[in-house]
């Protein structure tokens, strides 16, 4: 039985060439992930296409016209160069009625808000830090039982756009001085939420009918390190020699007790099903000394570069890169079937 025809959609920096040709690209020392998708989904029989875009509508329209398929590999993460657009492309799909990997425009809309995410959360039994919301022009008045520290970051960003050191703060002053800042440099709301003191933890989740948490994955900070700066700022996410001078790195969790262990995959699906994720995700979660879970944030379509932390909790949990990206194909496939 032939594989399907797979379409590894994606968003570029620069105007994609005018004949979609990226065989040059496809080598193996490719870095970027939707050339590693592809690569590795030729590896394994499939027929594949890429179609990159920016900002023309019409060419992305175009494109989908091209040639067949059976399913997009949907890697999009902005459309004319906004993170807060990926999800119209979502439902652009929807709307012609293709199938594709991952979340949905509703997930996609919801996981990026991060005030409207713990709303949702907390409705559905998720324990999240206590927080609140600042809009654009709006006074910062803390409630008497948001407590410090807290921590300020921008509503609607994500990959720790405008979180830094000084977005922990421990008064009203450098709260002000915070929220201020979100306003002005980022352009968005900012969410308060109260500071968890304790371990930086990611849990990825797989499937949709029953979804399955996989092995978890912690970021660790030197000792010498202040326990409120112990947080996945822009820096500590995307500089390696950052978090290499600051003895920061990412390490499989294996020394919690085996009901933790089950609390936090508990706490990740929760928050995965209501937050409409598919297919595939992450749940970033706070581990407070009393081993009680918070949940931050929930992540549709995280990053699935070969070697990053996706993929490596997958092949932990027992799928190696060639079987997590078969998996999520199969995964779509299913529910447009179904």
């Amino acid at each position: 039985m032939s594989k399907p025809r797979v379409l590894v959609l994606f968003d570029t920096d620069t105007d994609p060439p005018a004949n979609q040709d990226y065989g040059r690209f496809l080598v193996e020392d490719a870095k970027e992930v939707e050339y590693e998708v592809a690569t590795t989904l030729m590896a394994r029989g499939y027929e594949v296409r890429l179609l990159g875009f920016r900002n023309d509508l019409q060419q992305l329209l175009a494109g989908l016209e091209a040639g067949p398929f059976d399913v997009v590999f949907n890697l999009t993460e902005r459309f004319r160069d906004q993170s807060t657009l990926d999800y119209t492309v979502a439902g652009l799909l929807e709307m012609k009625d293709v199938p594709y990997t991952g979340a949905g425009p509703a997930g996609l809309i919801l996981s990026r808000h991060k005030a409207l995410t713990k709303m949702v959360l907390n409705h559905h039994g998720v324990r999240t830090p206590r927080f609140m919301e600042v809009n654009v022009g709006e006074a910062c008045n803390r409630p008497s039982d948001l407590r410090f520290p807290l921590i300020v970051k921008p509503v609607d960003e994500d990959a720790s756009v405008g979180i830094a050191r000084a977005s922990v703060v421990r008064d009203d002053q450098a709260l002000s001085e915070r929220v201020s800042f979100v306003h002005a440099k980022v352009k968005t709301a900012a969410i308060v939420e109260e500071f968890i003191a304790g371990r930086e933890i990611y849990v990825g989740v797989l499937g949709n009918e029953q979804p399955k948490p996989l092995p978890p994955i912690e970021m660790v900070f030197d000792n010498s390190v202040p326990v409120e700066q112990r947080i996945a700022t822009f820096k500590v996410k995307w500089s390696s020699k950052y978090r290499e001078t600051r003895g920061i790195s990412n390490r499989i969790v294996d020394d919690l007790p085996p009901e933790v262990m089950t609390r936090l995959g508990e706490a990740a699906v929760a928050s995965y099903k209501a937050a409409g994720l598919r297919d595939y995700g992450r749940v970033d979660v706070r581990l407070a000394h009393d081993h009680q879970t918070y949940v931050v944030e929930v992540n549709p379509n995280p990053y699935l570069s070969e070697g990053e932390d996706m993929a490596w909790v997958a092949e932990e949990g027992g799928y190696p890169y060639p079987d997590l990206l078969e998996r999520i194909v199969e995964l779509a496939l299913k529910r447009a079937r179904s």
